[in-house]
């Protein structure tokens, strides 16, 4: 798809009173230099406004809703601007979106460490105005509380030393991500290599000048892959390119950034860049997340060693039947592909027949039905939408008894290349209150990585990505039916360590045999999924649960490890 200059957005679904979605996704890479570069001189114009005004007059009309307002207008902007970066289709769109990303989070950093402004809110706090809403009290703690993360109350050198940091910090952030996406690394392999492997998956894949199979890195070939092909040394080479990627760039970078983090925190008066952090969190601090880990490795620890003797056992069987040395250990590049097999030995799970059940046409449908009922809504897909893909799809989301729009979501569910790799929810537009008191229309995206549709066969999901595609739009529903006054608390801006819990609960519902009844259907036939097979998956939730949840242990203490630090040999 080419990027049309100058289209008008779309405004199929507006809501009286409210803002529509007016969100373009047209912009030339022209039209994004200049669109940031009047974003930020509006936003800084109403930031001097605040901090010019006199002590002993701050109120909350001109210094917090005044703010307010400024967050607003800045969240509402900024994202036709930095958002392209991960989807679209043209690299010299996501480049100059990147670039835009860059110079706004130096912004950010900019207006963050605005000494005038925060003395203002530090004054208004002092008055402590007895009609301030529970709302606005918590909107002005937090304010200043950030006022004082960003080195406010300390001395000018020490506050210019923190911006610089700051910057650098979200300089490398951006460069980091953007290596990965651009990332198109492919591997090639002989059918041979690919043994164990459908014929569906094969035969979705590009082929070599010499006709061997192209495999990219992506995750529909990579998560294959790596769980069911019979030959380990195409594992190996998967599983090191998989990790591998932008290997030299980006291992630098991290050192630089783990040195970077430590010292802000260091100049912020912390112990650690991990505390720093945690200070806002539910957790607190590194000790109780320590704590916390170490209790559950605990727990999991003999679930875990149970676990890794039944995977040996079943190594060792294959390696010989397939007349290959047994090593005794299990590698990176075993584990998927024997935990895969512990579903198949132990629980009888046939994921070639299961994923017959699962057209994603089918699951989308399913899915919007469960979360229809659950949240009393009604989905209705937008026509002729405005939209940065021809494979995208713009949905408005009505409250079923009033009628009220209350948001609109995109979805982007299949790879391409330069389009962000993983699985996420981003917020484009805050739903709060605008400066007329009307709420204004919030707006997310779901973007995915799941296996395209080709001659014959629709997109089929492994029960995985059935999970993940539950869990993300559970993110999605939280952006849309918040309601907050200020942008700075709208959908998932709560607390880190909580914005995971509401679509934690939610994926739930596709171990459960209802719903998954409801998302399933055979892609030829439309026949319902057999009870046998349906049971089966179901007891296999429990399916390598102390390996899993292990891993997540190893990932946690790594990132506790290198936050506090001051430096780090990543490797």
């Amino acid at each position: 798809m080419t990027i049309q200059n100058g289209r008008p957005p779309s405004r199929a679904c507006s809501r009286a009173g409210g803002e529509p979605n007016a969100l373009r996704w047209d912009l030339a890479p022209d039209d994004i230099r200049a669109s940031t570069e009047g974003l930020m001189t509006r936003v800084k114009a109403a930031y001097d406004d605040i901090g010019s005004v006199q002590m002993e007059s701050v109120s909350v009309e001109n210094t917090l809703r005044a703010l307010a307002h400024a967050k607003l207008d800045y969240a509402s902007s900024l994202h036709v601007l930095d958002f392209p970066q991960f989807v679209c289709p043209s690299k010299e769109v996501r480049a100059a979106s990147t670039e835009a990303d860059k110079k706004l989070s130096e912004f950010d950093v900019e207006i963050s460490m605005r000494e005038d402004v925060f003395k203002r809110l530090t004054a208004l706090q002092k008055k402590l105005p007895e009609n301030l809403s529970p709302e606005e009290k918590r909107f002005l703690d937090r304010l200043v509380t950030l006022g004082k993360r960003r080195g406010l109350h300390l001395s000018k050198e020490i506050q210019e030393e923190i911006k610089r940091t700051y910057k650098l910090i979200s300089e490398l952030s951006i460069e980091f991500n953007k290596n990965l996406n651009e990332d198109n690394t492919f591997l090639v392999f002989s059918e041979h290599e690919l043994g164990g492997l459908a014929d569906s998956f094969l035969s979705g894949l590009d082929k070599a000048a010499d006709g061997r199979y192209k495999v990219t890195l992506e995750y529909p070939h990579y998560h294959p892959l790596m769980k069911r092909c019979h030959n380990p040394e195409s594992r190996r080479k998967m599983e090191t390119a998989f990790h591998s990627r932008c290997k030299e760039v980006n291992t630098a970078i991290l050192e630089e950034l783990i040195q970077l983090k430590a010292k802000a925190a260091d100049l912020l008066g912390y112990s650690c860049h991990a505390n720093f952090v945690l200070e806002i969190n539910m957790a607190e601090n590194a000790s109780k997340v320590s704590d916390f880990l170490d209790t559950f490795y605990e727990t999991l620890k003999p679930v875990g060693i149970k676990e890794r003797k039944y995977i040996l056992a079943l190594k060792k069987r294959e390696c010989s039947m397939m007349g290959l040395p047994f090593d005794g250990r299990i590698n990176a590049w075993d584990l998927p592909y024997y935990m895969n097999q512990v579903e198949q030995c132990k629980f009888a799970v046939n994921k070639d027949k299961l994923i017959e059940y699962f057209p994603l046409d089918v699951v989308t449908e399913g899915l919007f039905g469960i979360y229809q009922e659950l949240l009393g809504l009604t989905y209705t897909e937008v026509e002729r939408a405005h939209v940065w893909h021809e494979h995208v799809a713009l949905y408005s989301a009505r409250d079923t008894e009033t009628g009220e729009e209350i948001g609109q979501f995109y979805l982007d569910l299949h790879p391409r290349e330069g389009k962000f790799g993983h699985a996420a929810c981003f917020g484009l537009q805050p739903g709060c209150k605008g400066p007329d008191g009307e709420r204004r229309l919030p707006v997310a995206a779901m973007v995915a990585n799941f296996t395209k549709p080709r001659k014959g066969c629709p997109s089929l999901l492994q029960h995985h990505e059935v999970e993940t595609y539950f869990h993300e739009f559970g993110h999605v529903m939280h952006e849309l039916c918040s309601k907050t006054t200020f942008s700075e608390f709208s959908g998932t801006l709560v607390e880190t360590d909580f914005v995971e819990v509401p679509s934690q609960m939610l994926e739930n519902w596709v171990w459960e045999k209802e719903p998954l009844r409801r998302m399933s259907r055979h892609y030829k036939d439309g026949s319902p999924i057999p009870d046998h097979l349906l049971d089966k998956l179901i007891a296999s939730r429990v399916a390598n649960t102390g390996l899993m949840n292990l891993r997540q242990v190893v990932l946690g203490k790594v990132d506790q490890s290198l936050h506090t630090s001051r430096r780090a040999d990543t490797a």
